[in-house]
């Protein structure tokens, strides 16, 4: 039989003969309760300009616990920093204080273990703040070195797939998602304050609808069926407008069968928000308040930097039709547009894969994506979208081949999706009719049928519009972030060869 890694590892070894050695000598290596009453960064930010003197005329007691990130052991004394959620300080350990028994148990105590800690600040020569120690005991024991001797962790797989361990290693990466955090936190301040009301759909579905998406399927052993992991919460949120509640909002987890790159991980996680008596007009008008609020009250002002460039978020915002975005930005002139043929050698000639069985409005979608789309750095809208790619949204009155429906870029990004809601329970069950069809002919992410939401639109749904924003890119957006793993503590990854 060969030797595991654990056993083969000498500083594993070493590790786990000190946390036996401490529980020969009756201390628990994976302490208890510990009263903290002071953390190491609001220490740091309290007594930045305290001198020396005040700290020796007036003694500040703290007691604080955190992980061990540095250790100089100098034989009778030793510094340490120890981290908390906070950040660091520096604490210092003596002999002569501690006793000589006390001090004695330094030696079990390796980078990365968990310590509590009392005793008073100082400042060192250096003009460090400290912590003085007067007591410490472990509070847990770490068997496994920090990666590469704690000085950072580089390995995108290893940060990805071991979060814990980019958290410990990487200090700049805990703000990210202290960021998400503060975002959500102001989202739902903002529809609070305008009258929309919190709510939950199942993530569980019998149909998956409300996207062209591929849904994950599980099955249900109680009651014998099958289910749909959610692809998004539209087809019930709208049913709570047929209900009476005029104004929802959900901050919700969705999931989808596809691709994984750096805007698209398959659990994801979208503002979606309905408004009766609205259309996608008052909508756009709502987004053009919304991401200058959150931009003032998470950064300051109302730019930010994303990759190097400024990013400015006041608003208005323009405006662009799809025609109009592809004969200005894509180069495609309107008659070129109206052909789905010449649509066809549009896309071979820019080097744009397409497939045979693809529509007019599909081929102008890919064209966007690949010529448009990327080009939309500064907060921009695209409105009027073929009907055939909206088959829940409302055609305009006086282009009824179009939807009223926009979408909202910044940064090359897509954030957000809206449309004015389509009410009308006949038109609604013939374009799902056609999505059947579609599905027929092999398009799997066609919507399928759900006649309980025909059903509901038949007892009276009120005009309406709603809109989806993605929070993870609206994260990425906020913390200048390249990629949609580096902000979700735990993306999904391709199984790790090897196991």
């Amino acid at each position: 039989m060969g030797v595991g890694v654990e056993e083969s590892n000498p500083l594993i070894r070493e590790r786990r003969a000190k946390l036996e050695e401490l529980r020969r000598i009756g201390i628990d290596p994976y302490g208890s309760r510990w009263d903290v009453n002071a953390l190491a960064g609001e220490l740091q930010e309290q007594y930045r300009e305290t001198p020396s003197a005040s700290f020796e005329s007036e003694p500040i007691l703290v007691s604080l616990a955190g992980r061990v990130m540095t250790l100089r052991d100098h034989g009778k004394t030793a510094f340490a920093h120890v981290r908390d959620r906070t950040g660091q300080i520096q604490i210092y350990l003596r002999e002569d204080t501690l006793g000589q028994e006390a001090y004695s148990l330094l030696k079990y105590i390796d980078i990365g273990d968990f310590l509590g800690i009392t005793g008073h600040l100082f400042r060192t020569r250096t003009g460090e703040l400290t912590v003085m120690v007067s007591g410490c005991r472990p509070l847990a024991k770490s068997l496994r070195p920090l990666p590469e001797k704690w000085h950072g962790l580089v390995d995108v797989e290893i940060r990805y797939r071991q979060r814990y361990l980019d958290l410990v290693a990487n200090p700049e990466v805990a703000p990210v998602f202290q960021r998400r955090s503060q975002l959500i936190r102001e989202v739902r301040q903002f529809f609070d304050q305008r009258g929309f009301l919190e709510v939950e759909t199942p993530m569980m579905q019998g149909v998956a609808g409300g996207a062209a998406a591929r849904p994950f399927t599980t099955y249900h052993n109680a009651l014998g069926m099958d289910l749909y992991l959610r692809i998004a919460p539209e087809l019930y949120l709208k049913r709570l407008l047929v209900g009476g509640l005029d104004r929802v909002y959900e901050i919700n987890r969705n999931f989808r069968n596809e691709g994984v790159d750096t805007r698209h991980n398959p659990e994801f996680t979208m503002l979606e928000f309905y408004q009766a008596y609205a259309d996608y007009n008052d909508l756009m008008a709502l987004t053009e308040d919304l991401l200058p609020h959150l931009c003032r009250t998470v950064i300051g002002g109302e730019e930010l930097t994303y990759q190097g460039t400024r990013i400015n978020l006041s608003s208005p915002w323009p405006r662009l039709t799809v025609t109009e975005a592809l004969r200005k930005v894509g180069g495609i002139g309107e008659e070129e547009q109206q052909d789905e043929d010449r649509l066809r050698v549009v896309a071979e000639r820019r080097g744009i894969p397409v497939q045979a069985r693809w529509g007019r409005g599909k081929l102008l979608a890919e064209l966007m994506a690949h010529l448009v789309e990327p080009q939309l750095i500064q907060p921009t809208f695209l409105l009027d979208f073929p009907l055939e790619l909206s088959p829940l949204a409302k055609q305009k009155k006086d282009s009824p081949h179009l939807a009223e429906r926009f979408e909202f870029f910044v940064a090359g990004m897509e954030l957000a999706n809206a449309y004015t809601e389509l009410n009308d329970p006949q038109e609604q069950r013939h374009r799902f009719q056609e999505q059947l069809r579609a599905r027929e002919l092999g398009d799997d992410e066609a919507h399928r049928m759900d006649e309980d939401f025909v059903r509901a639109l038949e007892h009276g749904m009120p005009p309406a519009a709603g809109e989806g924003i993605g929070i993870d890119r609206l994260v990425m957006l906020f913390t200048d972030s390249t990629s949609i793993r580096d902000v979700i503590l735990f993306p999904q990854l391709r199984p790790k060869e090897g196991g």
